[in-house]
């Protein structure tokens, strides 16, 4: 699988135009790092004689996001919205489903995330898709 995050170089070495350096995504290092971030969260949960805690809205979002870019193989964008839901949380991510030139072309798709309060993935959807030069018309369903 060959991903390309914000912030790495198109082929040829030209940055792409909607690359921003701050905004850049490392798969692998940052999957690594959530996952002991929960792994430390449900040790001190547990050693405190407590149930596991509850996440942050941030920390649902960043694992979400993994999640997604793990399943669907897809460049991901970046996090549209969390919000609680039950003991858990709903995550919404927007992925690059079809690359085109110029970027504008480009088919974009939400996706749904439900996470359980540990930040596990319970379920996952496809919520819509559209163009890029077209902005995302859909609302918080």
């Amino acid at each position: 699988m060959n991903r390309r995050g914000r912030g790495e170089r198109a082929a040829g070495g030209h940055a792409r135009e909607d690359s921003y350096e701050d905004d850049s995504y490392d798969h692998d290092e940052n999957t690594a790092d959530d996952r002991e971030t929960l792994r430390t969260r449900r040790e001190r949960a547990r050693e405190a004689g407590g149930g596991p805690r509850r996440l942050t809205a941030a920390t649902a979002g960043r694992v979400a996001l993994r999640h997604i870019a793990d399943l669907t193989g897809k460049d991901v964008e970046g996090v549209t919205l969390v919000k609680p839901a039950g003991d858990g949380w709903t995550v919404e991510v927007e992925v690059v489903e079809d690359h085109r030139i110029p970027s504008s072309g480009d088919t974009l798709g939400i996706y749904a995330a439900d996470l359980d309060s540990e930040g596990d993935l319970v379920s996952y959807r496809r919520v819509r898709t559209y163009k890029r030069a077209r902005g995302d018309t859909g609302g918080v369903y």
